[in-house]
């Protein structure tokens, strides 16, 4: 896993780890990056789903 150099508010971290019962930075940062991250699957397959639905106007009428 790379490593990165990032300024990190401590107060947010304590905030973070109290939160998400995380009792170092790493694994902290990465519990938060992956439940922030959590929905964005499902979010994207529904806005797919949505987009196959649409009765879209034929090609040939599209403006060039």
């Amino acid at each position: 896993m790379p490593k990165h150099l990032v300024d990190i508010d401590e107060t947010a971290l304590a905030t973070a780890q109290a939160e998400l019962g995380t009792s170092s930075m790493k694994e902290t940062v990465n519990e938060a990056l992956r439940r922030a991250g959590a929905g964005r699957d499902s979010k994207v397959r529904e806005a797919l789903d949505r987009l196959s639905r649409r009765q879209l106007p034929p090609r040939e009428d599209a403006w060039r």
